[in-house]
């Protein structure tokens, strides 16, 4: 037989209600204890019956752990008051943020000369003193910056000079030092003759045949 789902209302029987109470705390009880036994957690446990009746488990001293519970609960509202004011501050952060922002895109447009209209002649004088104070600063900066250019030309050009007038000095004593040595040439006799006239007329003539055959021919030619 199966048994059906009890419908979670009050009992009505005074009779029932109070034996239903019984097995009902019973039952809680018991669990309690297996809590704390088996997963060595410290269970406090108290229960009221309808007409007063106080019953109550402690896996260790009821006051220890109500006490406990005190320490715990104070925390966690103090977690909660703690972040509350947190996520305030946070939010107050975030507004004056947005406002320099806002203040500063202005102040930006201003300087660029956008959004004139609604400036006073005060704030005008104002946005134009700043103007020149930026303005000489810039030109303080460029003025750094081109003697800086100009003193390293001008160090570039000194090391430059240097390496052409030791360029020309090296040019010099090589040419004095150049000269050259006569030539000696072998003429086909094996005499030595002091140098080849590269540009003397040569007669050449080509024979085919037998070696000494050509030398022949022009004997008889001759």
């Amino acid at each position: 037989m199966v048994r059906g789902r009890t419908e979670m209302r009050r009992i009505e029987n005074p009779t029932s209600r109070q034996v239903t109470f019984s097995k009902r705390r019973n039952g809680l009880l018991k669990k309690a204890f297996e809590l704390s036994v088996l997963c060595d957690a410290e269970v406090g446990l108290i229960v009221f019956s309808p007409r007063g009746k106080l019953s109550e488990f402690a896996s260790s001293s009821m006051l220890k752990t109500i006490e406990r519970y005190r320490m715990n609960s104070k925390e966690m509202i103090s977690n909660k008051k703690s972040t509350e004011e947190d996520i305030q501050q946070w939010k107050q952060d975030t507004d004056l943020m947005s406002k320099k922002i806002d203040s500063l895109e202005d102040s930006k447009r201003k300087l660029m000369g956008e959004n004139l209209e609604s400036c006073s002649v005060e704030e005008l004088h104002e946005l134009e003193s700043r103007l020149e104070q930026s303005i000489r600063k810039v030109r303080g900066r460029k003025s750094h910056l081109l003697e800086e250019q100009v003193v390293h030309l001008k160090e570039r050009e000194r090391v430059l000079l240097e390496e052409n007038a030791l360029l020309q000095k090296q040019g010099r004593h090589a040419t004095f030092s150049l000269w050259k040595e006569p030539v000696l040439c072998l003429n086909t006799s094996m005499e030595v003759v002091p140098q080849c006239d590269e540009y003397r007329d040569v007669e050449t003539e080509l024979y085919v045949g037998w070696p000494g055959r050509g030398r022949t021919q022009q004997l008889m030619k001759g």
